[in-house]
């Protein structure tokens, strides 16, 4: 042993260490803080990064079967009269497809353009006697709503879809923000004061001949409180997150059932035409007193028109055990069922984090080995109380020196996106419909892992710079009294952080 008035973080009493050893036991302190860390996130963003890719498999191929299912059972039952008018089906297919992948789609005006164009094309086989020019066809459109000619389906399918497909995209999306969030923050950079605690807590002790010895737990919770500061600050908006998902859940699992809704969309389909046929006669009437009566055809075109457009199939009965119940190998209940297993799970997980690194055994004594346990200074009993979490708290915590007046700015994007993803969940458990923009951003992390349509892969989007508290009213102003300089400088970042979020808008 040498003295060591060369050691600049260890104690520089007769030690075991050379100053190139304390400097080494600097970078490995570093690294094994950011493993620990990251095996940590990891795990969790990937549980999220699989159930999204999982989710969206299961949407995307239940769209694809819905559509197939439809065109087969059509073709059997209208045969020609179907395949003249499949465009029709396919664009109604395609709009939903789009607005699952891209959320660029009013679905309640896609649907009422379906049903207009559907009665523009069946008054005509119905009326197949007669001429129409495009614009008495479109004066036929504007009676969809009136004269109701495809019954109640249309008012019933559109809730049905809309509720169905904006509580499925959103919790598609919701899963997605959920693992850019951790993969984001998952990425920590120790400040030097950080490292210097990091190095005092995990290699001092090998200086003094200690190396077996390992840090106490509650001195290990108080260094990964001051590292993690930031970090801790995002339990508030992250819990707000994690109940608006299983709140979608729920909504999913009960009346916007996506599965439910797309399963026997070809049948619904088949019975408002039927409707439509039944009562061509009178929706003909109405339509020639609105619109005046229309033009007759030649007579020798009236007898090709009317073998052309005979159009009396009936659709065969629907029998579910028939139906392929599944997509993607899986069903949505059982989707759901495991997703809010893994949410609930999730939840204070950046408030448990620091002591989740400290169970770790490399970091760490057991909670209950108090006595025979590296205090910073020696083997014996850590006597400090831990201090809670989150940056405000870390005023007076009596390990790590941290800058209570300067937040993360990556933290600050990450509360403000689950705020955000945190509304729409909300929306989309009221049947509200969603507007997702999606920006790009090259640290948005990886996609879905199935392809991107359309030319975009959502994964991020658009946020309000707001305000971020993560804490009660009394918090609050206990913060804002032991630290009179911090808001002046929250609210500087914020309209920093806003004014390059515009831009980045535009």
């Amino acid at each position: 042993m040498v003295y060591g008035d060369h050691l600049k973080i260890c104690a520089q009493g007769y030690t075991c260490c050379s100053q190139e050893m304390e400097e080494r036991y600097s970078l490995q302190s570093k690294d094994d803080f950011i493993s620990v860390v990251s095996e940590q996130c990891n795990n969790l963003q990937a549980i999220f990064a699989s159930r999204y890719k999982k989710f969206d498999e299961f949407f995307k191929e239940l769209l694809e079967n819905a559509e197939k299912s439809l065109n087969d059972m059509f073709v059997k039952t209208y045969g020609r009269l179907y395949m003249q008018n499949s465009e029709l089906f396919k664009d109604l297919f395609e709009e939903l497809k789009r607005y699952y992948v891209v959320g660029n789609v009013n679905l309640e005006e896609m649907l009422n353009d379906f049903w207009a164009r559907l009665l523009e094309r069946m008054f005509r086989l119905v009326n197949s006697q007669y001429h129409f020019t495009d614009e008495y066809l479109e004066c036929v459109s504007k009676y969809t709503e009136q004269l109701k000619p495809f019954g109640d389906v249309p008012r019933k399918l559109k809730l049905q879809v809309t509720r169905a497909f904006v509580a499925a995209r959103t919790f598609a999306q919701g899963l997605a923000v959920a693992r850019d969030v951790v993969s984001k923050v998952s990425v920590v950079n120790p400040t030097a004061q950080c490292t210097h605690a990091l190095l005092k807590m995990i290699y001092c002790s090998h200086c003094q001949g200690l190396v077996t010895v390992k840090p106490c737990y509650n001195y290990c919770s108080n260094i990964m409180r001051g590292c993690l500061a930031n970090q801790g600050d995002l339990d508030f908006e992250w819990n707000n997150f994690i109940d608006a998902m299983l709140m979608v859940a729920e909504r999913l699992e009960g009346p916007f059932n996506i599965e439910s809704v797309m399963d026997p969309i070809d049948v619904k389909i088949s019975d408002a035409i039927m409707n439509m046929q039944e009562n061509s006669v009178q929706v003909s009437q109405k339509v020639f007193q609105g619109c005046g009566p229309p033009k007759p055809l030649p007579a020798g075109r009236i007898t090709r028109s009317l073998s052309e457009s005979a159009f009396s199939a009936r659709f065969r009965p629907y029998h579910p055990e028939e139906r392929p119940t599944t997509a993607a190998g899986t069903s949505l209940d059982r989707l759901v069922t495991d997703v809010k297993e893994k949410l609930k799970q999730a939840k204070k997980f950046w408030s448990s984090l620091p002591s989740n690194v400290c169970n770790d055994e490399r970091m760490a004594a057991g909670n209950g080995n108090e006595d025979d346990c590296w205090n910073g200074k020696g083997k014996s009993r850590y006597l400090f109380a831990v201090t809670g979490n989150g940056l405000a708290n870390q005023g007076n915590n009596p390990e790590v020196q941290v800058d209570t007046s300067k937040p993360d700015i990556v933290i600050l994007r990450q509360i403000m996106a689950l705020r955000v993803m945190t509304s729409k969940m909300k929306n989309a458990y009221n049947g509200n419909d969603v507007d997702f923009f999606d920006i790009s951003d090259e640290n948005s992390g990886e996609g879905s892992g199935s392809g991107c349509e359309y030319q975009q892969c959502p994964s991020e989007f658009e946020y309000n710079a707001t305000d971020h508290s993560g804490k009660n009213a009394n918090d609050k102003a206990n913060s804002a009294s032991a630290h009179p300089g911090a808001q002046p400088y929250l609210l500087t970042i914020f309209c920093i952080l806003f004014l390059v979020m515009q831009r980045e808008w535009r």
